[in-house]
């Protein structure tokens, strides 16, 4: 009998397994809607998870499938997405029925794993909407305003850092450098943690950052692991981010809290704000975590170390490959520093429209979102796909993704979109960000709310660099570009790597800049105090 319920049990285990497997495999040639064929078990995730194509590539092929189509079908793993190719069907998903698409898919357990489960990114329905109101005051134009001496300052010490390297070392690898500017820029504008990554190379925030946005080798199978088998992941107690990384960034917040509790100090930044709805909170009896309050501070760090640096090293790439666009660009911030005597505003650094049509060209040719996507809250009719073909009933719980990289890079939308043309975005910029096929930071209510904070950032370390530097490929400088295949997100297959020298013929405005610029060294904005004043009082 013993045996018979063993053989029983054997096979209901086969069984459930194959349903696992299975079970959607034919959901999209039910409803009669074009797909792409899935492998079993990794759907059509198979290519990037065993390295032979980018997700990027996945998602232009999955695009491409038929050109007349309003949404195709994709298999996420094993589960079905529609892949929306229309921008206006995109606008009525992510803006006109926001409330039905109000949230991404979840693939983090809040209660499993709080540190990443708990961030904006993360948090659906009304806890998102609370949560978003609450950091929404952090980027406003006016607190913008005056992070930018702060950043300015990041600046200046890191273009002096690199110019002080001996020849030897002026080939860079762009990646590693620009990291410890973000790191610093974050540290200062969100943590009020003064410190410069260039001098001081092994400071525990950079570290941690480094360590926490690694991705490399095993780290992509682990992120496609938690993604699509949630129950597994639970059951072996495998988290996004290591209990090492969450315990050492909980106490760098909590003694950025202390420093400023104990000494009275106020900041207008992240960190105080969720101070102070913690204080609102529990006036009516309620509870804002030190968790809850990690997990946003980390999801801000964790977006801006490594996205906006990669960004910014895609864009200098291509200024130092393209030297027409740099020379132009040079002359653009050589007139800034002229008309503003060496000292440029916030007000003058987002006038600059050349700069700004490259950073948006970058943004355009190597999006830092591969793909968009949203959740279906309520049932929702969706248009026929097809001309002929039925509307399609889309079910509570249903994806949807909007294929960013393959708007971006579509010659019905852009002409000879591979090539890096920062001409499109001074003739047409106004329609292009007015459009839908143009999705840098997405759209609608739940696009990224720190879009400003980046553009700033990336627009004062190109303006700082290049007033001082020139941009030239190195004999390791890879051109074009090819893209990894062992990462999940957009990386070089063989690392940013450019030539660095110091300008020698340039205005004598230029000359007073740079003289301003070093002794501004010795002379940091008041608003720049340190609520923690060095990594000792971080390790605490």
């Amino acid at each position: 009998m013993d045996v018979w319920a063993m053989i029983l049990a054997f096979i209901a285990v086969l069984l459930s397994i194959y349903y696992y497997i299975f079970k959607d495999l034919n959901y999209f040639k039910k409803i009669g809607l074009p797909y792409m064929e899935p492998w079993p078990l990794f759907g059509n995730m198979g290519p990037a998870i065993f390295r032979q194509k980018t997700m990027i590539d996945l998602t232009i092929n999955a695009y491409n499938l038929h050109p007349k189509a309003k949404y195709v079908g994709f298999f996420d793993m094993n589960k079905p997405v529609l892949l929306i190719r229309d921008p206006e069907l995109i606008k009525i998903i992510a803006v006109k029925s926001f409330d039905n698409f109000m949230d991404h898919r979840g693939f983090v357990d809040e209660v499993h794993d709080p540190f990443f489960g708990k961030n904006l990114f993360s948090l659906r329905g009304d806890r998102w909407r609370e949560t978003r109101t609450m950091l929404s005051p952090a980027f406003t134009l006016s607190k913008l305003k005056g992070m930018f001496k702060l950043m300015n300052e990041c600046g200046v010490d890191f273009t002096d850092c690199l110019l002080k390297m001996t020849k030897d070392k002026k080939t860079i690898e762009m990646k590693d450098v620009f990291t410890r500017y973000t790191n610093d820029v974050i540290a200062t504008c969100a943590f009020g943690i003064s410190m410069n990554s260039m001098k001081n190379p092994q400071n525990e925030f950079y570290i941690l950052g480094r360590d926490a946005t690694n991705f490399k080798g095993i780290k992509s199978l682990k992120f496609f692991l938690i993604r699509s088998f949630p129950n597994i992941v639970k059951l072996f107690n495998i988290k996004f981010i290591s209990g090492k990384i969450d315990h050492c960034f909980e106490k760098v917040v909590q003694a950025v809290i202390n420093a400023r509790e104990q000494n009275n100090i106020v900041r207008a930044d992240m960190i105080q704000l969720m101070m102070e709805a913690r204080n609102k909170k529990a006036e009516i009896g309620e509870e804002l975590t030190m968790m809850d309050i990690v997990a946003q501070a980390f999801i801000f760090y964790f977006g801006g170390f490594d996205t906006v640096s990669t960004a910014m090293c895609f864009t200098c790439h291509e200024i130092g490959v393209n030297p027409d666009i740099q020379k132009r660009l040079q002359r653009e911030i050589d007139e800034v520093i002229e008309k503003t005597n060496g000292n440029p505003t916030y007000d003058i650094i987002n006038s600059m429209q050349y700069l700004d049509a490259v950073i948006s060209e970058s943004l355009r040719r190597y999006p830092i979102a591969i793909f968009l996507d949203r959740v279906c809250n309520e049932d929702f009719e969706l248009p026929p796909s097809l001309p002929g073909s039925k509307p399609l009933l889309l079910k509570k719980g249903m994806i949807v993704w909007f294929p960013v990289s393959a708007f971006h890079l579509d010659s019905k939308y852009f002409e000879d979109p591979y090539k890096f043309d920062p001409e499109r975005f001074m003739k047409y910029g106004k329609e292009i960000n007015n459009s839908v096929i143009y999705l840098p930071f997405g759209l609608g209510p739940r696009m990224c709310i720190g879009s400003r904070f980046v553009l700033l950032e990336m627009k004062v370390l190109i303006f700082n660099l290049l007033a001082r530097c020139n941009l030239k490929p190195s004999v390791k400088t890879q051109n074009p570009i090819q893209l990894s295949k062992r990462e999940v997100n957009l990386a070089p297959e063989k690392g940013f790597w450019m030539d660095l020298e110091e300008r020698k013929e340039v205005h004598p405005a230029v000359k007073n800049f740079v003289a301003n610029s070093i002794t501004n060294e010795g002379s940091k904005s008041d608003a720049s105090t340190n609520d923690v004043t060095n990594d000792h009082a971080i390790k605490a």
